[in-house]
């Protein structure tokens, strides 16, 4: 399998584009997992064939991807001199790069590493500044690289946002375990936009060529890298469809603990009871294994907390979005009296609950409240759209033909 920066340096008419004026007019989009099969960074790719960017933009958690959560990142100034423009700040408008940003540049070369759920910020980071590119005049090229969840219709979990529940953490409908690639997504928005696709229009892609779309991360033939914090190992990717609900509760996620995502719980949770009830579910494809942990940081920490680890046995029949929907309702049941919702400001948001944004409307938060049952909260939400599939493959085609 080959990623799109596995493949830069053999496609020659890309490297013309970006070698002409020894790159001084290309800007890079990127972090620290932006790196090939032999782990090589793609600022040393691009060195290596004479292209040295005017400028770097780098998204959440910063361009050495060591910020935590929602922490505002600052523009900073690399060793070389070059600039580095934070695409995360502290308000909407700082998303997005500026038409100063832009100035000067021909081309803007994007390669994140997502991680398949809608609730990760790169895509979104991606799309936003794709189309700001576009207003500039500045061709967009993707660097593509294959879904860690898989790319089937099969996978696909969760139904999109409706309307008023698009964020950040989802700036367009999408079902929450997409199966779609950055580059796809992108290009399916930059289609509805109008804007043309392909090496002489606003936005292309070098596509990832080998992947068997059916294959998650686990069973790749190259080294996991994480792209954020509290993103460690491909396991932490397969459960965050579901774990990532758990910021918008007090239940702790994780963070602080060597296990973020896959270990889940609070002061207030037996763990053991959470593990049984969430095996009497029939929800299929995991083990939930009680567990003790405490926090160094973040939720809860330095208080023991009770709860249980996510172990996902069976990629084809795990889904993590039914699976946490349900640990939450269970949790909330358990102790009605000390589990909460956040209610405080969440990806820029200050009027809609986080639970909300997360899973795209009021409908799962209000049946938990309300008593509903585990099951019944899983299968309320966690069915995707039916138009989802006609959806991909637009998504699909359009990548196609935007590629060099």
């Amino acid at each position: 399998m080959e990623l799109g920066l596995d493949r830069l340096g053999t496609t020659a008419p890309l490297c013309r584009r970006l070698e002409k004026d020894g790159g001084r007019r290309v800007g890079v989009l990127a972090h620290a997992a932006s790196v090939d099969r032999g782990l090589v960074h793609i600022g040393e790719r691009l060195d290596a064939l004479g292209v040295r960017p005017r400028v770097w933009f780098a998204p959440e958690h910063g361009f050495g991807g060591a910020a935590q959560d929602m922490a505002t990142i600052d523009d900073e100034v690399l060793g070389t001199g070059t600039r580095v423009v934070s695409l995360y700040g502290d308000t909407l408008e700082a998303l997005v790069p500026g038409a100063r940003d832009l100035a000067g540049l021909d081309l803007l070369l994007i390669d994140l590493a997502d991680v398949g759920a809608r609730y990760y910020t790169f895509v979104w980071t991606a799309l936003l500044a794709a189309r700001s590119a576009a207003r500039a005049g500045v061709h967009t090229v993707l660097l593509d690289r294959p879904n860690p969840l898989g790319g089937g219709a099969r996978q696909v979990e969760g139904a999109s946002q409706r309307p008023g529940f698009t964020s950040f953490v989802g700036w367009e409908p999408v079902p929450v375990r997409h199966a779609l690639t950055l580059a796809e997504l992108v290009c399916l928005f930059a289609g509805d936009d109008g804007l043309a696709l392909g090496p002489r229009g606003a936005v292309s892609a070098v596509t990832v060529a080998g992947w068997d779309r059916e294959s998650l991360a686990r069973s790749w033939d190259r080294p996991f890298v994480q792209p954020s914090p509290n993103m460690p190992t491909a396991d932490t990717a397969l459960v965050y469809p579901g774990g990532c609900l758990l910021e918008g509760t007090n239940l702790s996620e994780g963070r602080g603990h060597t296990r973020p995502f896959e270990v889940v719980g609070a002061p207030f949770i037996d763990g053991d009871r959470l593990a049984r009830e969430l095996a009497a579910t029939g929800l299929r494809g995991f083990v939930a294994r009680p567990v003790t942990f405490v926090p160094t940081f973040h939720k809860h920490a330095g208080k023991a907390c009770g709860g249980v680890q996510i172990h996902p046995t069976d990629e084809a029949t795990f889904r993590p979005y039914a699976t946490y929907l349900a640990l939450v309702a269970l949790a909330h049941a358990q102790a009605p009296e000390q589990f909460r919702f956040r209610t405080e400001r969440y990806e820029f948001v200050d009027d809609v609950p986080a639970f909300d944004l997360l899973t795209g409307s009021a409908v799962a938060r209000e049946a938990i409240l309300g008593g509903a049952s585990a099951r019944d909260v899983a299968e309320l939400v966690a069915a995707p759209d039916r138009a989802w599939p006609a959806r991909m493959e637009l998504a699909r085609a359009r990548a196609s033909a935007a590629a060099w």
